[in-house]
């Protein structure tokens, strides 16, 4: 048995769908505005977990340009069977008032770390959407139903037959679970155990009052009887557990018959506080009961933040704490993603210069649409982050720097920019705060022609700070602290005048911007994540 902490996938890994083909487990998660979509973790243990593949990699899977901030790829739902792999997800393109726009889709393949197909539109009912295969051979899709004459969204969890030959969904739509009294009711799962379909669902919203909901029924169809013990995992009920939010989970059954579920936490700053780590994807062991129900193995429904796990070796592998990229190769490190569009060629080139990344300046940090950035997640509340950048902009308005971003009204900003009048370069800082922007040093500082400059960023729990340096042991602080609380969601839903969707988490990185539209180029020397925790 080895005694593993939660999270398990830390750092923005929401909505956990999880597989086992023979001795490997699968974990999808959701990405949202990401590019590529949906991430993959890999597991032989359940323990260790490694970063295969970002399957949805081409435009022609997704087209995410103009989505808002939190929309994008929503709960993908990953399956198996006779060989090949199916994935389902939604790409949210609006979530804006009580109308929703949230088609579904469907790629499979053949090897998981490869090539994905085109996708097949399954309907734009809701969003959630899950694949299940019946031992009959028969395939169900299911969703959660949007219906705004509610005045909400939530119309309950619709089934509908899938034809793998035809590539549709066919037949009659069940209207097969209401929910219960906990809240919005999302995120279902199908399986299928002893002669009962059994139903898990996601209830009461992704904030404080999350939960895991469980039916069953003789029928697939329905009619689906509650848990008598509902729900079967949450943390609403203890607001001082270290794992918060708990929801939206996924069951595996192990090789030798064990159960566990994974599914989302939230690990605040401070009792119902702020996450600025987002969602992050917890494990729990659970158990199967007389009665055929299903229940933690702890006997308490709030997860544990260190979990036993039946291991072969008995060996819990450190964590990878610090991540350095030179830019010296053909190929961009997997810790990266950019923001709504591929990275291309075009204005990402690791060829231009052997020694650097050119990154052409593109629209600003606020646009939907092409912005010039690629970042990772943050995934520890105590972080170190470095980059060099080469960059002679002349103007104002052309930027290059370090940020640490949520989304395109949360975020803060080191970087250079030029001064056409006096022709040199200057460094400043910007914040934004709930879409309010503001320069944090009254007299930029002027840096001297020619040279790389090193920048860097430091995050303790709610404190950021930033630096700049011409060598490696000479940092110099910068401006004031500055609160890394407002990237989280808690932060973006409490601020926002109105209802603005917030699912993911914080993220540091590299940014270019021309706003004159002339393409000003900024080279990047290496970029270096380290944490200190």
């Amino acid at each position: 048995m080895v005694i593993v902490e939660n999270p398990i996938l830390r750092g923005f890994n929401p909505d956990p769908s999880i597989i086992r083909v023979g001795k490997d487990y699968y974990i999808a998660t959701s990405t949202f505005e990401w590019f590529p979509g949906v991430q993959i973790h890999h597991s032989t243990d359940l323990i260790n977990w490694e970063l295969v593949a970002r399957p949805l990699s081409r435009l022609s899977q997704l087209d995410m340009k103009g989505n808002p901030d939190s929309c994008g790829v929503w709960a993908p739902c990953l399956s198996y069977c006779d060989g090949t792999y199916y994935l389902v997800y939604t790409n949210v393109r609006s979530f804006d008032g009580v109308w929703k726009d949230t088609p579904n889709f469907l790629v499979t393949t053949q090897d998981i770390k490869g090539k994905w197909s085109e996708p097949v539109f399954l309907g734009s009912y809701g969003f959630d959407g899950s694949l299940f295969h019946d031992d009959d051979g028969r395939k169900w899709f299911t969703s959660m139903l949007c219906d705004h004459r509610k005045g909400l969204f939530f119309g309950g969890i619709v089934l509908q037959e899938y034809d793998p030959f035809s590539q549709e969904l066919t037949g009659p739509v069940y209207d097969i679970f209401k929910g219960s009294s906990l809240g919005v009711t999302e995120a279902p799962h199908i399986y299928k155990r002893n002669e009962y379909y059994y139903l898990l669902t996601a209830e009461g919203g992704t904030e404080y009052g999350h939960a895991v909901s469980l039916a069953r029924s003789r029928q697939i169809t329905g009619p689906y009887d509650l848990h008598p013990d509902n729900p079967i995992i949450t943390s609403r009920e203890d607001p001082a557990a270290p794992l918060q939010k708990a929801g939206h989970a996924d069951l595996v059954e192990t090789e030798s018959g064990d159960w566990y579920a994974v599914f989302l936490v939230g690990r605040p700053l401070s009792t119902l506080g702020r996450c600025t780590l987002g969602r992050e994807t917890a494990i729990e062991q659970m158990e199967w009961r007389t009665d055929d129900w299903l229940v933690t193995k702890s006997g308490s429904k709030t997860p544990r933040a260190r979990v036993g796990i039946k291991s072969d070796d008995g060996i819990t592998r450190e964590f990878n704490c610090t991540h350095f990229c030179d830019f010296g190769g053909k190929h961009l490190d997997m810790a990266f993603q950019s923001l709504r569009v591929p990275m291309k060629s075009s204005w990402l080139d690791l060829t231009a210069r052997e020694d650097a990344l050119r990154m052409y300046g593109r629209e600003s940090l606020c646009s939907l649409h092409e912005q010039s950035l690629i970042a990772r997640r943050v995934q520890s509340f105590h972080i170190e982050v470095s980059t060099a950048v080469d960059f002679q902009p002349t103007s104002f308005q052309q930027m290059g720097g370090l940020v640490a971003y949520y989304n395109t009204g949360h975020w803060y900003y080191i970087y250079l920019m030029g001064d056409e009048e006096e022709e040199t370069r200057y460094l400043q800082i910007t914040a934004c705060d709930n879409y309010h922007m503001q320069d944090i040093l009254h007299d930029p500082i002027r840096i001297y022609s020619g040279h790389v400059v090193q920048l860097k960023l430091t995050i303790d729990r709610e404190k950021l700070r930033f630096y700049y340096s011409y060598t490696n042991d000479q940092w110099i602080n910068v401006g004031k602290t500055l609160d890394a609380s407002i990237l989280s969601d808690d932060y973006v839903r409490e601020g926002s005048p109105r209802y603005r969707p917030a699912f993911t988490g914080s993220f540091v990185g590299i940014c270019c911007q021309d706003l004159t539209g002339h393409r000003k180029h900024a080279d990047f020397l290496w970029f270096r994540y380290i944490e200190l925790n």
